[in-house]
């Protein structure tokens, strides 16, 4: 008698055990598809931001040195296409972009690439690189990347018209 007691306390725990398991791996993988949600809607919020209406560069700080006013007088739209156009009415540049989630893990903008690609002009072609988004709002954008080669800071912001 004392031996079937035994037996089925040991089952009873064993069934525990594995209903726990099984919470703990459902509260895992709801945590985990939470982060991805929310990194795919500040993902969605940034392209559909950007993708709306022409935008200036109002701060370029390229690791240190200034350099706002190579930009001034050119509108920035970001198409759907991942097509980038620079225009100031008289020159018109082309290049691409795109906004990238580089951690699913985590769902704040910094993760979030903004890719800006430009082959030329040279002024232009600096602003190609993989940039974090700082901040974000309906109409400014503000992104920093970190120089592997120097080690210098820049700062990019973008307002909207």
């Amino acid at each position: 008698m004392i031996i079937k007691l035994k037996e089925l306390i040991m089952k009873k725990m064993k069934i525990a055990l594995c209903l726990v398991v099984c919470f703990m791996l459902n509260i895992a993988s709801m945590c985990s598809n939470d982060d991805t949600s929310s990194s795919n809607i500040a993902l969605t919020n940034v392209i559909n931001t950007v993708s709306n209406g022409t935008w200036r560069i109002t701060y370029y700080n390229d690791s240190g040195t200034i350099k706002t006013t190579l930009y001034t007088g050119f509108n920035f739209t970001f198409a759907n296409s991942n097509l980038l156009t620079a225009t100031n009415g008289t020159n018109t540049y082309s290049g691409s972009w795109s906004v990238t989630d580089s951690n699913s893990n985590d769902d704040t903008l910094s993760d979030l690439d903004f890719t800006i690609l430009f082959t030329a002009p040279v002024n232009f072609a600096d602003l190609s690189d993989d940039w974090d988004i700082q901040s974000q709002t309906a109409t400014k954008i503000e992104l920093v990347d970190i120089s592997g080669g120097n080690g210098g800071v820049d700062y990019l912001t973008f307002e909207k018209n």
